[in-house]
């Protein structure tokens, strides 16, 4: 059959109707991306997004850059209480759902194609948001955000390297031109189908969660040398510094989580963390068949964990020696002394062996000999493990990363034990291995070790167990297929 000129023209009205009729009947709050109007509005969006609700210069902000020929848009949680009287033509969205009202879908509120994102106490300057668009589109492929400072402190560049598989953020000082992040107060310009392509597009701090979230995406940055200017302010109060610092490490903690980072290195050396600790709950739950969860994600053992772990371990190892207890490295943890000197990056805890006549020796393994946890002068758990006749150290209470102690015993001079778990590198061995024990660096401290570590190793894993590592259970998932 032939389809006129005229049909073909019909058919398609009608299926154009169709489409505007579906959107209409969604709604602006629902509509789907493709009902939506092009983000191709020449023109700027001023965004304000952080700040607080008390003590802030959102009013005189907002009042700002309304003058501009630019929509100004004001995204909260909830409503800034007190009150803030924003001028004529401001919008106040309020992100936080609530259950007797739809959505706001903050992208379906911006039209155009850049947004700038603009810190509370900022003042505007005709023609420096135009500067800044142009600088960015006229910037390399990869530049994505542009970057301008407010007030006469001028930014710090730095370079961020993000490393998702160690959960980790690295900041060091940067060159003029090679920035991926900044230090100091600035305006954050950049495409809105690029921000709202983020995860976290609203994440605060702002800044913080654009650069992270760039950074894994290779973005490039631009930092302008113009300023916006900031106001003279009356200073904050002490009550109101502390509710800031509070909200602020609150939000950053938050924002951490959110993006899969328990770790910084900043530029200066320092650190902060945000994964486990003494008094929480380890950051992964009940491993099964050898294969932690973290692995499956493809990411390593969190930092926070190895950590702990490390910290353990030296504990163990010295309360053995200083009791007399002979104890050695075992399994994955003398592969992981032998190979690196340090835990292996995605082990997810600590073997060492010891001779079963000396478990007296110590009181604290003495006491969970006889059946009952206890917990050591330092906050170390030592308890007899549920599944067989062997011992585990945890960090903490709370904290269940552990350290597992073997007893194994001599027979006819082969070293064996009386629970074995089924691992493949489960096995006796000559006593020989252990006379002498020698001294390895582990974990960042010297340990005991069996005196010929490749040998024991290929009896226990293979040959080539040091030069060729593997996950764990590499039926479930092998290295290299991350």
């Amino acid at each position: 059959m032939r389809v006129t000129l005229c049909q073909a023209a019909l058919g398609g009205a009608i299926v154009l109707n169709l489409l505007l009729l579906f959107c209409v009947w969604r709604g602006p709050g629902g509509s789907p991306p493709s009902c939506r109007v092009p983000r191709g509005v020449p023109g700027i969006t001023v965004l304000l997004r952080d700040f607080e609700d008390f003590e802030n210069d959102l009013a005189g902000t907002a009042r700002s850059f309304a003058s501009l020929p630019a929509p100004v848009l004001v995204a909260a949680e909830v409503a800034p209480y007190p009150p803030v009287p924003l001028p004529a033509g401001v919008r106040l969205l309020l992100l936080r759902p609530v259950a007797d009202r739809p959505p706001v879908h903050l992208e379906l509120h911006v039209h155009t194609r850049h947004v700038a994102l603009v810190p509370d106490g900022t003042r505007a300057v005709p023609g420096l948001l135009e500067r800044m668009r142009d600088a960015l589109e006229e910037g390399p492929g990869d530049t994505r955000l542009a970057v301008a400072p407010v007030g006469t402190v001028p930014l710090r560049c730095l370079e961020l390297r993000v490393e998702p598989r160690a959960w980790t953020a690295r900041y060091s000082p940067g060159e003029a031109g090679l920035c991926g992040a900044v230090e100091g107060t600035a305006v954050l310009l950049l495409r809105t189908r690029d921000l709202f392509a983020l995860p976290f597009p609203l994440a605060r701090p702002v800044p913080t969660a654009i650069f992270i979230q760039a950074a894994l995406r290779g973005w490039g940055l631009r930092v302008m040398p113009a300023a916006f200017p900031a106001p003279r302010r009356p200073p904050v109060s002490p009550h109101g510094r502390w509710k800031a610092e509070k909200l602020g490490e609150s939000r950053r903690q938050q924002l951490m989580r959110d993006l899969g980072i328990k770790r910084e290195v900043l530029a200066d050396g320092g650190e902060r963390w945000y994964g486990c600790s003494k008094e929480t709950a380890r950051c992964f739950g009940t491993v099964h068949a050898r294969t932690p969860q973290y692995l499956l994600a493809g990411r390593w053992t969190p930092p926070c964990c190895l950590r702990a772990l490390r910290e353990t371990a030296r504990h163990v190892a010295g309360a053995l020696e200083a009791a007399g207890v002979r104890y050695w490295l075992e399994g994955g943890s003398l592969l992981g002394a032998a190979r690196l000197g340090d835990i292996i990056p995605w082990d997810y805890d600590v073997d060492l062996g010891i001779y079963r006549e000396d478990v007296g020796k110590c009181r604290w393994l003495a006491a969970a000999a006889a059946g009952e946890p206890v917990e050591d002068t330092e906050g170390f758990l030592w308890e007899k493990a549920a599944e067989g006749d062997f011992y585990r150290v945890h960090y903490s209470r709370s904290n269940r990363l552990h350290v597992d102690l073997w007893p194994f015993y001599p027979r006819r001079g082969v070293m064996t034990k009386d629970t074995w778990l089924g691992h493949p590198q489960d096995v006796e061995f000559p006593e020989s291995f252990l006379q002498p024990r020698v001294p390895m660096a582990f974990a960042g401290f010297t340990a005991m070790a069996p005196n010929n570590a490749r040998a024991f190793l290929e009896l226990k894993f293979g040959p080539g167990a040091i030069e060729n590592p593997e996950y764990p259970n590499p039926d479930i998932k092998r290295l290299g297929q991350d």
